[in-house]
């Protein structure tokens, strides 16, 4: 047997322990599942892909058998292995919000902005509320480094450097 196969056993046996324990199911989460839950591979004998292959398949059967709550989440559902999709009784997707929506993440995060320029931000860029997140980060870290709150202005640059695809300005590091 290999190490990460008894890991992953291992996973699933702690889980049975504390579902005998508490008085509520607990929740199995497996977050980034596209990681693990990815299409398993054919054709190629290598050790690593047996080794993937194999711990996939110990998910695979302990998911059949499981007495909880399994949750995984993804944002890269198409390389999911059908096998994984079909054993999760719910699936659940959630887009991207709407302007409306990201218009007042924007204002719940960053106060000091007005109502215009937070609809302004969420017109402009299409992001999530994590990429969202990051820009508040760096407005935070700008205003400590500085001494200062960033302008809109710069607010709006931080904005256009948040993805790396498309923006070709952008100085990269490492790739």
């Amino acid at each position: 047997m290999h190490p990460q196969t008894d890991e992953t056993k291992g996973i699933f046996a702690r889980y049975k322990r504390e579902c005998k324990r508490s008085a509520l199911k607990p929740i199995l989460l497996f977050n980034e599942a596209d990681a693990i839950f990815s299409t398993r591979k054919t054709g190629n004998n290598s050790s690593i892909d047996q080794t993937e292959n194999a711990i996939q398949n110990i998910i695979l059967e302990e998911m059949e058998k499981l007495e909880g709550i399994l949750i995984a989440t993804t944002n890269l559902v198409d390389n999911l292995d059908r096998a994984f999709e079909r054993r999760f009784l719910f699936k659940i997707r959630f887009d991207k919000p709407s302007t409306e929506s990201k218009k007042n993440i924007w204002l719940s995060k960053l106060p000091t902005l007005n109502e215009k320029d937070a609809m302004a931000l969420s017109t402009r860029y299409d992001f999530s509320g994590g990429e969202i997140d990051n820009i508040v980060r760096k407005v935070l870290m700008a205003e400590i480094l500085n001494g200062e709150r960033p302008s809109f202005a710069e607010i709006e640059k931080l904005c256009s450097e948040e993805k790396l695809k498309g923006n070709n300005s952008r100085v990269r590091i490492g790739f």
